[in-house]
């Protein structure tokens, strides 16, 4: 059973009440929820890491030089020593979970491998670690206003450059975040 509002394949974005916080100036992909809780993954957060620098620490050759340009993302605080491959459904993997709208969530290393050899998924980004939220935790923190969220896009996730994502995805809904205020107020 899924909870009251389920935000799979949603954005969230992190609200100007969060700033300072750990999850301050992100935006993240949702990849479930349902009554158990929400996992999802930071889509804008670069680590000091390029994706040819952490296939060269696993070991794996890397033959497509477009992997030195490719920046890591820190996806979230749960499980950071693990790799996450968001990528379109293109390419399937045996431990691919698919999440809808043409996307696909796979941990293993064999994504890596095709990815560095040049015959990965056609848009794809690699984080290490993900956001996780227990159950009704998410559902408490959207009815305190730490969230926006909008429909995920594969526009945002894989051809805005990083900085730009929370805005692009905010523009999606026909709000400049900029102009969002970090005060709740009455009218």
């Amino acid at each position: 059973m899924a909870p009251e509002s389920c935000l799979k394949d949603q954005f969230l974005l992190a609200m100007p009440a969060l700033a300072g916080s750990y999850f301050g100036a992100t935006i993240t992909y949702v990849c479930e929820h349902n009554d158990e809780g929400a996992m999802g993954i930071m889509v804008n957060r670069p680590l000091d890491l390029t994706l040819a620098e952490l296939l060269d620490q696993l070991n794996i050759e890397t033959l497509d030089s477009n992997c030195s340009e490719v920046q890591v993302l820190e996806g979230g605080p749960i499980a950071s020593d693990r790799g996450f491959i968001l990528h379109t459904n293109d390419q399937h993997f045996e431990s691919s979970l698919a999440l809808g709208n043409a996307l696909m969530l796979t941990t293993a290393r064999e994504v890596l491998e095709a990815i560095a050899a040049g015959n990965g998924p056609q848009n794809y980004l690699v984080a290490l670690g993900y956001a996780g939220w227990g159950e009704g935790q998410l559902d408490a923190e959207m009815q305190q206003n730490s969230w926006l969220n909008c429909p995920a896009d594969a526009q945002v996730l894989f051809d805005t450059p990083l900085a730009e994502r929370v805005g692009a995805a905010a523009k999606s809904l026909g709000i400049d975040f900029n102009l969002i205020s970090g005060h709740a107020g009455h009218a």
